[in-house]
């Protein structure tokens, strides 16, 4: 951005700012990230992967106070906001199932859905709609 120059005579360019996150370091993330590895492959859904990437996310603010902050469990694509972005629909149940057992084992909420083998158990949905599924 500081390499931008003006391409029109009498034109200026102007650039402010900086970082305005705080580093979103692997510590915030690992003890998190070992209990979704090991539910991943629990449910089937694995083998889950840690990457670091550039950029920043509100997930920086979180970890910036100290609260364990796992990010990126959302869609899998790429592109990532770029004219090319799109993610995999097939992988869409996969990561819900996941973010579905974190949240539950986190919790501590009982009902937490079972491994791929085991029988399905009531999930946090079926509590939070006053039913056992």
């Amino acid at each position: 951005m500081r390499g931008l120059r003006p391409q029109l005579p009498g034109a200026g360019v102007e650039v402010r700012g900086g970082p305005n996150r705080p580093p979103l370091p692997a510590t915030a993330s690992k003890d998190l990230f070992g209990r979704a590895r090991r539910l991943a492959d629990d449910l089937g859904v694995g083998p889950l992967a840690s990457v670091a990437v550039g950029g920043a996310s509100d997930g920086n603010f979180t970890a910036g106070v100290g609260t364990p902050t796992l990010d990126g469990l959302g869609a899998v694509g790429g592109g990532a906001h770029a004219d090319d972005e799109h993610l995999f629909t097939a992988e869409l149940p996969k990561r819900t199932r996941l973010l579905t057992a974190l949240v539950c084992e986190l919790l501590a909420a009982e009902g937490c859905p079972s491994g791929r083998n085991g029988p399905r158990r009531p999930m946090l949905s079926d509590h939070l709609r006053g039913g056992t599924g």
